[in-house]
């Protein structure tokens, strides 16, 4: 039997390392947890198979993309749809699959499954892969014995979100370029450009107009402190950024985004896309409500609609209907919340959310372009008006000294 290197935690907190004869890494993992001991799945290895231990630089390790577990899972559907075996599928994309990632965790799964797993169980070994709703959309395929089915409708849902954050990120690319560009341009007439008319006016002798002061003292102050200032701009960035993904920071500037002109009202469209498709496809699969509503919450990406989710669970777990906490809801407009009703109350709530979530996803598509065209022309002016008034400060001196002369 090979003999499998592995690490772990212990009951009382300790890490722990060692090595043990098996058959599998699944057996080493159940025969550790019967120790009292949390394996790292990661780290359970045959002696010998490179280097005992990985080193994961975080940020550069492996990663699967959405697009890798969509193919995944449409050539999977197709196998199970087809009379293939499980296993026998895993294995093969396991060892076909061109992502890493993606090919370690299916062999990986596929081990679970040949232990008397099942898939879902093996899938939830993976988090940062295959997420809550896809291990209960699995689960619930596995139980109802229609698995190619949910598989195929996974892909689908997760096309659809994949397009819908590709849309927003396109959205935001034009003017963060735009922005940037500009400050680049300022700094550098700031710092190296203006500097040399500064020289140049020394000698004017005569009082130099108001804004020529203005921006002059101010290129002062960047030649003096850029480097402060420099590396103020990336603590700031920095900063807030560990601030927005935690749990405090999200509780106080989700609200402050919805509230953004133009965009807080293409994230509350998102949010409601997001939503209505994820709860659609859950429950048109055969997830009971309860657990579907907890994944939407979790997976909202914004604190003030998954605290509307979560009231909405509350509201049916003691025998409400999902309109009644959605009325009082600043989130979902009144249109969402009326034809939410109407399929709650025609017992067709999966085939009405869908609806709307292809509604809203449209919307969405619409707004990002409209928004396009509306930021192009202010960044074009934003630019110019920064640009272009240095330019003319650094000009008017020599406007004075020819109507002198």
């Amino acid at each position: 039997m090979p003999v499998y290197v592995w690490e772990g935690k212990a009951a009382n907190g300790k890490r722990v390392r060692g090595e043990m004869e098996a058959g599998s890494s699944q057996h080493v993992f159940n025969a550790l947890r019967g120790q009292r001991i949390s394996p790292n799945v990661k780290k359970i290895r045959p002696k010998g198979a490179g280097l005992d231990k990985e080193i994961n630089i975080p940020g550069f390790g492996p990663k699967a993309k959405t697009k890798d577990v969509v193919i995944f899972t449409r050539q999977f559907a197709t196998m199970i749809d087809a009379g293939l075996p499980i296993v026998q599928g895993l294995d093969i994309l396991g060892k076909g699959h061109d992502n890493k990632a993606m090919r370690i965790a299916l062999i990986d799964i596929k081990e679970t499954v040949e232990n008397g797993g099942t898939l879902a169980e093996g899938l939830g070994k993976h988090p940062k892969i295959f997420d809550d709703l896809f291990v209960n959309m699995v689960a619930a395929g596995e139980t109802g014995g229609i698995l190619d089915i949910i598989l195929e409708r996974l892909a689908e849902y997760l096309e659809k979100m994949d397009n819908l954050k590709r849309q927003v990120k396109t959205a935001m690319i034009y003017p963060a370029v735009v922005v940037s560009a500009a400050v680049v341009v300022t700094a550098i007439l700031l710092i190296f450009v203006i500097p040399t008319f500064a020289e140049m006016f020394a000698d004017f002798g005569a009082a130099l107009p108001a804004p020529t002061r203005i921006v002059l003292e101010i290129s002062d102050f960047f030649v003096a402190y850029y480097p402060v200032i420099f590396m103020s701009c990336i603590g700031s960035v920095w900063m807030f950024k560990r601030f927005s993904k935690t749990e405090r920071g999200k509780q106080v500037l989700h609200p402050i985004y919805l509230k953004f002109p133009i965009f807080g009202e293409i994230i509350r469209k998102v949010a409601v896309a997001r939503f209505t498709r994820t709860l659609g496809t859950m429950l048109s699969s055969g997830v009971p409500i309860l657990d579907a509503l907890a994944i939407c919450g979790r997976t909202a990406g914004n604190k003030v609609i998954e605290r509307e989710v979560f009231n909405v669970r509350l509201s049916i777990s003691e025998g409400k209907t999902i309109t009644e906490p959605l009325q009082n809801s600043q989130v979902f407009p009144p249109m969402v919340v009326q034809m939410i009703n109407v399929g709650e109350s025609t017992g067709a709530l999966d085939a009405m959310l869908s609806k709307i979530a292809d509604f809203y996803e449209s919307e969405v598509e619409n707004a990002v372009t409209a928004m396009k065209q509306l930021i192009e022309p202010l960044m074009i002016l934003f630019l110019g008006t920064i640009v272009g008034g240095l330019v003319v400060a650094m000009y008017l001196p020599i406007f004075k000294l020819g109507s002198v002369i």
